[in-house]
């Protein structure tokens, strides 16, 4: 690892069987396309470069890989072909070369540097990552004899022998930067399919005298994305994987088969996960925090102490400060709430400002739209908004006022105000049996209507 490592990143795949008008590498994975998780894996290492090899026209991937750099393979003929289009961004560059795949998201940072760090200890031109398959029939296999790689031979073209071999390719690759250019040079397209295989630069270093080596990894990492089952399964993998680190981190999950992560959700140590909660992207969670069943939180920064749930949403843009309790059925759109503000149920704040220790009653709606433009509502600390109100935006409640039950609030409020904005009642005594009656004989009619 003491000299510079470079990543090249094959993503020209055309990913057919996902039936897909996106790149199959633009997937998402827990929220984040499946390239960007290749490259999180790769800039671990502190590369010194990092190249990704797409297709021609594809802008949106080239944008995936940004900041780094993209070269194209003009014509799909293979892997060797691939990998030669990055000679050119890879001039001058003498240290090991990890050549990766877009659509392996699930290799660790710690299995690619234990390839590297082989490499360098035994001297080799190329190593490749193997690992033990449950079922090798797909894969090619790794012909490893006194602890040198001597061949890969495709499944199809495999023996009796060489068939019961269960060290299988994944593909992954490290190659001696001082020899890659002349390596891949090397490799023809004397096949079927009349492409070239990064598979032969193995027997091409070893015909040159050269050292090859395999380094087994997890058969878990190598599981590849090829079709839409394929990433529900990596889906599974990867999400059990974050489940994992999160409650080694010191998270509780009561039934943590049941919440959903995004690659960056951040949650700090302490803090209790319900069944059934998803996490979009962009969460940041501080430490003691209580996420009861069914809460769904995307964009938002939850404080310390504060109590989410059940069934609560809460949608980008927002923030719950500390000791803030959002409670069930309530639905916080681009909205911040003070230091122990309540909205505990049956309420919807769209684009608001709530104070400190305000306490917002169930039914309560911040009306943030009126056909054309959103506007805020502001709720000063210590306010009191009773239930079934609507806050029609923008408006300002002062501080410590007094929004009476039922109101529907269409100018600001000043400091220290009760505000009433509803109809007067009016009660009529005696009436409600004849009106019992009446609603009675319309309900008859009608049912007799209906039977003719």
């Amino acid at each position: 690892m003491k000299s510079p490592i470079a990543v090249v990143v094959l993503a020209a795949g055309a990913g057919t069987r996902m039936k897909s008008a996106l790149p199959k590498v633009l997937h998402p994975l827990a929220n984040r396309p499946m390239v960007r998780h290749v490259l999180a894996n790769a800039e671990a290492l502190k590369p010194a470069r990092i190249v990704g090899v797409i297709a021609p026209g594809a802008k949106d991937v080239a944008a995936a890989f940004a900041p780094y750099p993209t070269v194209v393979q003009t014509k799909p003929l293979g892997t060797g072909h691939a990998a030669k289009a990055a000679l050119g961004a890879l001039k001058g560059h003498a240290g090991p070369v990890l050549v990766v795949f877009g659509d392996a998201p699930l290799v660790t940072t710690e299995t690619l540097k234990r390839l590297v760090t082989a490499c360098a200890r035994e001297k080799a031109a190329v190593g490749v990552l193997g690992f033990v398959a449950e079922d090798p029939t797909p894969y090619g296999r790794l012909v490893v004899q006194r602890g040198v790689l001597e061949r890969i031979v495709e499944s199809k073209d495999a023996n009796e022998i060489e068939r019961a071999i269960t060290f299988s390719n994944s593909g992954v690759m490290c190659l001696d930067g001082r020899l890659i250019a002349s390596l891949l040079g090397a490799i023809g397209n004397d096949n079927v399919k009349r492409e070239f295989y990064l598979t032969d630069v193995v027997g091409i270093a070893r015909a040159a005298g050269h050292k090859a080596i395999a380094v087994e990894g997890p058969e878990t990492e190598f599981q590849g994305i090829n079709s839409r089952a394929e990433l529900a399964m990596a889906e599974r993998a990867l999400q059990q994987r974050l489940r994992a680190a999160a409650m080694t981190a010191g998270v509780t999950m009561t039934d943590p088969d049941t919440v959903w992560l995004s690659a960056d959700t951040r949650i700090a140590n302490d803090v209790t996960i319900g069944p059934n909660v998803r996490f979009g992207p962009g969460v940041t969670v501080a430490s003691d925090v209580q996420i009861k069943a069914f809460c769904d939180i995307e964009g938002a920064r939850i404080g310390r102490g504060a109590i989410i749930g059940p069934f609560a949403r809460i949608r980008p843009g927002s923030e719950v400060a500390d000791d803030v309790h959002i409670g069930n059925f309530v639905e916080l759109k681009a909205t911040k709430m003070g230091k122990g503000a309540k909205a505990n149920h049956l309420a919807y704040l769209g684009d608001a400002d709530i104070g400190a220790r305000s306490n917002i009653g169930a039914g309560t709606i911040a009306v943030n739209y009126d056909g054309f433009g959103k506007w805020r509502t502001v709720v000063a600390d210590d306010v009191f908004v009773g239930s079934n109100s609507s806050l029609v935006a923008p408006v300002k409640v002062g501080k410590g006022a007094n929004v009476t039950a039922g109101s529907v609030v269409t100018e600001d409020v000043p400091a220290d105000a009760v505000a009433f904005g509803r109809a007067r009642q009016v009660t009529k005594k005696g009436r409600a049996g004849p009106l019992r009656a009446k609603l009675k004989a319309r309900a008859a009619a009608a049912k007799r209507t209906k039977k003719k």
